[in-house]
């Protein structure tokens, strides 16, 4: 119910409705979508501009955030956020989406905080060190990459015309991989985590996730 309640509140106020009506505390749901990408449901309605699920959300104890005020046209709550919290206009929300995109989620009734935004600066970051890769360089990343004998110990790297994304058996969602340097990425949501690939020859033959310690291992099949 948790995955399904954040799921929905991007999208589906019906649903998000029931929800709640059988289990309130599902307006403060939050969920893991891999490497740390947390998201809640309120969340999940600030970057896709769904104010009416905001509403009932919050109505229902959902927490605000500075993303949801964002969103929501909130003014004055963001610039006493910025002020009491210099340079927050440049934390990311769920899957590293910046906070002027929430404010371009608002439409005009978040116009005020956009322009206010734009003029701050800060507020629209990419990832630190984020390089862009061409379709052949993506390619040698891709394929599956096991750590342990179980069917589930893989990790699974795919490269399609949006980029590169990693995901494994039991994850609702591929996880979108940003690079950042030489053969390293970061999970979208993530920042912290780390994904180094080794090479052999011009392909990956192992792949190590950090966080910042190494946490695992895993050799292409």
């Amino acid at each position: 119910m948790v995955s399904e309640m954040v799921r929905v509140a991007h999208f589906d106020l019906a649903r998000v409705t029931q929800l709640l009506e059988a289990h309130p505390a599902l307006a403060k749901a939050a969920v893991d979508w891999g490497f740390g990408d947390w998201e809640d449901a309120l969340g999940a309605a600030s970057h896709t501009g769904r104010y009416d699920i905001a509403q009932l959300l919050i109505a229902h104890g959902a927490r605000p955030t500075l993303f949801s005020a964002t969103m929501m046209g909130q003014l004055d709550v963001v610039k006493a956020f910025v002020t009491s919290a210099p340079g927050c206009q440049s934390t990311f929300g769920p899957h590293s989406i910046t906070l002027l995109a929430h404010a371009r989620a608002g439409g005009d009734r978040a116009r005020a905080v956009r322009e206010y935004l734009e003029q701050l600066g800060g507020a629209d970051p990419k990832p630190a060190g984020a390089i862009a890769l061409d379709e052949n360089e993506r390619t040698k990343y891709a394929g599956s990459y096991a750590f342990g004998d179980g069917s589930d110990e893989v990790l699974v790297v795919t490269s399609d015309k949006t980029g590169l994304s990693i995901t494994r058996p039991g994850l609702p969602f591929a996880r979108p991989l940003i690079a950042i340097g030489v053969h390293e990425f970061t999970p979208a949501g993530a920042e912290a985590v780390r994904l180094r690939f080794g090479m052999r020859g011009d392909q990956a033959g192992e792949v190590a996730v950090l966080d910042p310690a190494p946490i695992v291992t895993a050799t292409r099949r």
